[in-house]
């Protein structure tokens, strides 16, 4: 037995309870040209430990195949798939479009992010991430929508409070972080009634510790974690590793959002015998 922690209330539940309820959603790298092959590999191999993927759009400012189109590849091969869509490159005519093509395709999970910015061009300026929200809560009443599965739209959020808005999405991402006592605190802060999934990335290099820490707010990467990286390029994959168990095993959380950045391979041989062993040794 363990405690799983529901806001300030600690419950005590089984460890087969415990894997059921804890999601693992890992990020794939879309692709840039329109071949899908690399993306049907991470699928596969990441599918042992993976219960749902999340496919980025337009991937740091570049052009990427539809995070739609991607999501319904997911699931066309079985999985659960989670499109994420930028208010960067839509105005709302557009985003009523990858509605409709998502419900076309059966996709009915987004996660709403502002975007990164452009390698070229700029923004359309016209919709945010709150209004893509409230469109999406009308569409439930649209009779062009009905009798499909209602979408569930999640949003990213900091260390920090969470605005009122984004409190009534379906789930809350919450930024990487290498600190469990940081996000361990920040949940004990913080009432939100939707799943909440904690942020993981695997740490690359050294370059990528100091990119990280320049893009994201309040970010601690640990020093003995970067040099750990310098001297041996798997210390960052057995870090992410250690800290998906350590989220599961603290009940804070609903799930993580583990992204790879390419070690999708060495991510899913470390973490497969713990977050997936064998049916048998789970008792009835």
């Amino acid at each position: 037995m363990r405690a799983t922690m529901n806001r300030s209330t600690a419950v005590a539940v089984t460890d087969s309870d415990s894997r059921c309820q804890f999601e693992v959603i890992c990020e794939v790298e879309p692709p840039t040209r329109p071949d899908l092959t690399r993306v049907r590999h991470q699928i596969g191999v990441l599918s042992q430990v993976a219960d749902s993927f999340l496919i980025p759009d337009n991937h740091i400012g570049r052009a990427t195949v539809s995070s739609v189109a991607v999501a319904h590849e997911v699931q066309a091969m079985g999985a659960r798939g989670i499109a994420c869509l930028n208010s960067r490159d839509r105005n709302l005519l557009g985003f009523r479009r990858d509605l409709l093509t998502a419900a076309a395709y059966g996709v009915d999970r987004f996660l709403y992010v502002y975007g990164d910015k452009p390698t070229a061009g700029g923004r359309t300026s016209e919709l945010t991430v709150q209004a893509m929200i409230e469109e999406t809560r009308a569409v439930a009443a649209d009779p062009m929508f009905s009798g499909l599965a209602p979408f569930r739209a999640g949003v990213t959020c900091g260390l920090r409070a969470v605005p009122a808005w984004k409190a009534t999405a379906d789930f809350v991402f919450v930024q990487v972080s290498y600190s469990l006592e940081s996000l361990l605190r920040w949940r004990e802060s913080v009432q939100v009634p939707g799943p909440v999934y904690a942020g993981v990335m695997v740490l690359a290099s050294a370059a990528m510790a100091r990119n990280l820490a320049g893009t994201i707010p309040d970010i601690d990467i640990p020093q003995d974690l970067v040099t750990a990286v310098e001297r041996d390029r798997n210390a960052g994959v057995d870090a992410a590793c250690q800290q998906v168990l350590a989220i599961r095993d603290s009940g804070a959380f609903d799930g993580v959002h583990l992204v790879s950045v390419g070690r999708y391979r060495q991510v899913a041989a470390l973490l497969e015998t713990e977050l997936r062993p064998p049916r048998e040794s789970w008792g009835p």
